[in-house]
């Protein structure tokens, strides 16, 4: 690698977009602590940090080093390998053995997920008994999506 490499380098993680890796480790902390209901507040409290930290964090804009992601997992309830989970297939390293490696899921998923209205949803329907109302739920969600009904 060559001086001008390096500067180049340099220069693309001075850059204002945040490393996708650190932005999915922070999509992953927002997630699991809008699922315990826990303010970026209460989460700063619980870490010794403002709310403006854990926003950051959040957003990939800072990096969460090593022993603050172990306090995060620590208080999230959560093993480190969770905020590493889900991450998009091109950021995963390539060397997995073919075979060994999970799938790994649709990424809107958790993107949907992690925000408030997929959230909501989620909760409110996990509250649905009746397995006929949930079906139903389902469908008009399918319908008003366009999406073909499932037999």
């Amino acid at each position: 690698m060559s001086k001008d490499d390096d500067d180049e380098s340099d220069n693309e993680r001075s850059s204002r977009k945040p490393n996708p890796i650190d932005a999915h480790v922070g999509t992953r902390v927002r997630l699991r602590r809008m699922l315990l209901g826990m303010s970026q507040e209460k989460l700063g409290e619980h870490l010794g940090l403002t709310f403006q930290q854990v926003q950051k964090y959040e957003k990939g804009v800072n990096r969460i080093g090593a022993s603050r992601l172990f306090d995060l997992s620590r208080v999230l309830g959560v093993p480190v390998q969770f905020f590493y989970d889900e991450a998009p297939a091109d950021l995963v390293d390539s060397a997995l053995a073919p075979g060994f490696a999970e799938r790994p899921t649709e990424s809107y998923v958790i993107e949907f997920l992690s925000t408030r209205e997929g959230l909501e949803l989620n909760k409110a329907f996990v509250k649905i008994t009746d397995p006929r109302v949930r079906r139903s739920v389902v469908e008009l969600v399918r319908s008003l999506g366009g999406e073909e009904p499932i037999d």
